[in-house]
């Protein structure tokens, strides 16, 4: 079956993703995000999206990560979702830039206690002496805040992944797969069909 385009490729993204979270067994909202160090070394992991929209596609980290340094220091990046069970990838091109303080608020007072409590705990991407020494200030951190509310930490927001190219891939036979891509033209944006 050949791709359908709309005139939106959020659409079209939103329609792919509805699909995925029905036949997808785990995390269809699985995305790999690519950054760049300042020695130009690109670098790949898995982060989840939690939303997207007209105006980009949103995840949320320790910005003191690898990824929140090199990020705030070199925004370009790209996403990927790959859904195995529909033969489909989706790529994504676009410039990173910090969601609102009140947008990471909010989604921060919607995570478990245990995920708040590890955001403060966790010195992500650095050196860890061992399993121990996390579960220390784990339990550092649950003493301190005891049963109050668990603040967002000043060093945990999310990026807004503002896209200016999406890229829909589909299996076919015989490796003639279906690829459509949307470049932003202005405020409008133009679809291309691509060889396989």
């Amino acid at each position: 079956m050949a791709i359908d385009p709309t005139k939106d490729p959020i659409d079209l993204f939103h329609a792919w993703y509805a699909e995925a979270r029905e036949s997808e067994p785990h995390v269809p909202n699985a995305m790999s995000v690519v950054t760049v160090g300042g020695d130009g070394q690109p670098s790949t992991r898995l982060v989840l999206l939690k939303d997207a929209d007209k105006d980009g596609f949103v995840f949320y980290t320790n910005l003191e990560s690898q990824k929140g340094v090199e990020l705030l220091a070199h925004p370009k990046t790209s996403l990927c979702f790959h859904w195995k069970s529909l033969k489909r990838q989706v790529r994504i091109e676009g410039e990173a830039k910090l969601v609102s303080e009140e947008e990471a608020d909010a989604y921060f007072a919607t995570r478990s206690r245990g995920s708040q409590l590890g955001a403060w705990a966790s010195d992500q991407s650095r050196p860890m002496p061992g399993k121990a020494e996390l579960m220390k200030r784990v339990a550092s951190y649950t003493a301190k805040f005891g049963v109050s509310k668990v603040p967002r930490p000043p060093h945990w927001s999310g990026f807004r992944v503002r896209h200016h190219r999406l890229e829909f891939w589909q299996d076919a036979r015989f490796r003639l797969h279906d690829r459509l891509i949307y470049d932003r033209d202005g405020n409008d944006w133009r679809k291309e069909i691509l060889y396989p």
